[in-house]
């Protein structure tokens, strides 16, 4: 049972992994802008990973956004949701265990997720 348990637990991992990395080569794909990633699996009971992006316009941030939704569309893990489409300003899409956050400079300087994640996985 505890052999079947981290089993299971090893699994996990690595399926959370080869999402993250499906996620940062997406991104990647359309040029999203100082992309940084936080492994929060010990500090979060909602996500393993957050991943934060930039793009350089209202466009290309819905654009990295919907890149990322079609892509997992054509997978085994579809997005679980999304939010900020429509505005452009900041876009989070919901992998599961993957959490992206798609920001316009401005809203990524104003309310700098990067430093209240990188404090929690410490």
């Amino acid at each position: 049972m505890v052999v079947q348990k981290f089993l299971l637990r090893v699994t996990n991992v690595l399926q959370n992994k080869q999402i993250l990395d499906f996620v940062l080569d997406k991104i990647d794909d359309l040029k999203a802008k100082d992309v940084l990633t936080f492994d929060v699996a010990e500090t979060s009971s909602i996500t393993d990973y957050m991943v934060v992006c930039s793009g350089t316009s209202k466009k290309h941030v819905q654009s990295i956004a919907d890149h990322v939704l079609m892509e997992a569309k054509q997978t085994e893990d579809p997005a679980l949701g999304y939010e900020g489409m429509e505005e452009g300003e900041w876009v989070l899409v919901d992998l599961g265990p993957v959490v992206l956050h798609v920001m316009q400079d401005a809203t990524r300087d104003f309310y700098q997720l990067e430093k209240l994640w990188q404090e929690s996985s410490k």
